[in-house]
């Protein structure tokens, strides 16, 4: 059975360093739904963890949606009749709307203004438009730029092709000594688009990569898939197993300075949503925790009622609640390295948590063990962690009756999970507890003089 004893802390500035790094690798990708950039993203990722690529052809039924049409994109442009490209897909992929049909045309400024999107209340910014389920095409630009525009004749070219193919998506499993699984989701199919959802991207990426390579006692399994299809695939394809699902996050938004938010799973009280609420409460920082709505990221889908899976989701600065959402704005510059490798501290504490908790019986019951001829106190130097421990260890043999497991004592008890993961931890060693089983819940031993 795997060790409770506590693992040590990563360096931060290293894993933010090379969080960032791969996200800045990841930035100029053109991802969205379907498509080259999706590949590729999965391959890059694919050289941290071994991520199994998924193909789900075109046209296949998925609960009450379709796979749709892939969509390849090699250029966009507004070109002016001197040929200055005014707008330009390849300076930037936000410039087109994602999923815009091809079109070759020769138009005026009035012809073409219902095809182009701005943000006027932030003028230097260029939005980022989709129009994955309606046949449309269009143009993103900052409004700045818009209202530099001349009436004159514009030739206008997307170069794209909606046609039969396949969604893709990456998977992960990492099993453990349970079928009991923690699932991890996040968004490939963000183009440009730095906190959303890159940072959820190359987050989720190092995880997968910590817990393969330490000993745990779950099973993990991790999602790269586009937004809403991609859960919905999922869901569909892997409906006979959900039941080993246990836990769950879907992890978004997680580079930017904003505090850290949870959103709880639809059940709202399920193990992960106090596990994780136990790590922020006692990280003293600011926090939020939010309750659960069937809008933002694929907790929804996750959480829909005929699955109501134990998944919460993950987040800094909330869906939409940021102003560079959804915009040139968030960028690379928005995602600080030390937020990654936050959220990513976040992650792997609730992980612990997760891994480490479980019930006891204490096998001396009846009164409390004489832990001091026991050598439970030499290793401690100071008075006040000597009391600390007492503490602890009496907290965890008076609860450890078959009901209570480590994470309800450490609420109770208002200490740490670790602390009281590290009072059991040598409560075990000195066999003054046992982990409950089917058979030890009817009954508890008496320890032995």
């Amino acid at each position: 059975m795997t060790s409770t004893q506590p693992l040590p802390p990563c360096d931060a500035t290293d894993l933010g360093r090379d969080l960032h790094a791969l996200a800045a690798e990841l930035y100029p990708l053109c991802r969205s739904m379907t498509g080259p950039g999706v590949r590729r993203t999965l391959e890059i990722l694919g050289r941290l963890v071994p991520l199994e690529l998924h193909e789900v052809p075109t046209g296949t039924q998925v609960l009450d949606w379709t796979v749709p049409r892939e969509w390849q994109i090699r250029d966009a442009y507004v070109k002016r009749p001197d040929g200055q490209r005014v707008i330009d897909f390849k300076r930037s992929n936000l410039h087109v709307v994602h999923y815009s049909v091809p079109v070759r045309a020769r138009m005026s400024l009035t012809e073409l203004r219902p095809h182009l999107h701005t943000l006027p209340d932030h003028p230097d910014w260029v939005p980022y438009r989709t129009s994955y389920w309606t046949e449309d095409w269009g143009f993103c630009l900052s409004h700045s730029q818009l209202e530099r525009l001349e009436e004159v004749p514009y030739e206008v070219c997307i170069d794209s092709t909606l046609a039969e193919g396949a969604l893709s998506y990456g998977e992960l499993f990492v099993p453990g000594e349970s079928r009991d699984e923690v699932l991890f989701s996040c968004h490939i199919c963000h183009p440009s688009l730095a906190n959303d959802n890159l940072s959820g991207m190359v987050v989720a990426a190092y995880l997968a990569r910590h817990i393969s390579e330490r000993p745990r006692r779950l099973s993990y399994r991790f999602l790269f898939i586009p937004a809403t299809i991609g859960a919905i695939t999922w869901l569909a394809r892997n409906e006979a197993c959900l039941v080993r699902i246990k836990h769950g996050l879907v992890l978004a938004l997680l580079g930017h300075s904003d505090p850290v938010t949870y959103k709880r799973s639809r059940r709202g009280n399920t193990p992960i949503d106090a596990a994780v609420a136990h790590v922020l409460a006692l990280r003293d920082q600011p926090y939020q925790i939010v309750g659960f709505e069937p809008y933002g990221h694929d907790e929804r889908q996750f959480c829909s009622p005929g699955f109501n899976l134990p998944i919460g989701c993950l987040m800094r600065a909330p869906h939409g609640q940021f102003p560079e959402y959804h915009s040139s704005a968030d960028n690379l510059d928005l995602v600080r390295p030390e937020n990654l490798a936050d959220s990513w501290a976040v992650c792997a504490e609730v992980i612990d948590v997760l891994e480490n908790n479980r019930s006891y019986l204490n096998l001396c019951p009846k009164g409390e063990p004489q832990l001091g001829r026991r050598g439970l106190y030499r290793s401690l130097g100071g008075a006040m962690d000597r009391q600390a421990l007492e503490r602890d260890l009496l907290w965890v043999l008076n609860l450890s009756d078959g009901v209570h497991d480590l994470l309800s004592i450490a609420q109770q008890a208002g200490r740490p999970f670790t602390a009281i993961q590290q009072a059991a931890y040598l409560l075990l060693q000195h066999e003054l507890l046992r982990p409950l089983t089917d058979e030890s819940a009817a009954q508890t031993e008496r320890c032995t003089p």
